[in-house]
């Protein structure tokens, strides 16, 4: 098991930026896919973003695309989501999660299943 703590949440107003951050115990991150998913009040939680092992490959929400960039760096065991023009839907605790399962295609990585290493969660909260 890989420990993931989530960090950079906060309460913005509406159009203002955000960086989140997920750290990874041990030493494995560079063998973790891994994602960003988001939950809001009284939903489900849902795909945000996610990236490969080696970070060449880079996956978006519809909702999210173009405001949002998922990053990596596997030296410091990071990971990172960057966040703009964000909107008062954007409002919801933000999950980091990582699998070591092998993913064959951009759905899998969409997949809240797949994913068996998951943080406490940061809140972000935009206002109108």
């Amino acid at each position: 098991q890989v420990q993931l703590i989530e960090s950079g949440g906060g309460l913005v107003q509406a159009g203002d930026s955000l960086r989140l951050s997920c750290a990874a115990s041990g030493r494995t991150f560079s063998s973790l896919a891994m994602g960003w998913f988001r939950q809001a009040p009284g939903k489900e939680r849902e795909f945000v973003a996610a990236i490969s092992r080696s970070g060449s490959s880079r996956y978006y929400a519809d909702s999210v695309k173009g405001r949002v960039t998922i990053s990596r760096d596997n030296a410091k065991n990071t990971m990172y989501l960057q966040m703009n023009s964000l909107e008062p839907e954007d409002t919801a605790v933000y999950y980091c999660a990582g699998t070591m399962v092998y993913l064959s295609s951009s759905s899998n990585y969409r997949k809240r299943e797949i994913y068996d290493n998951w943080g406490q969660g940061t809140q972000v909260t935009v206002s109108s």
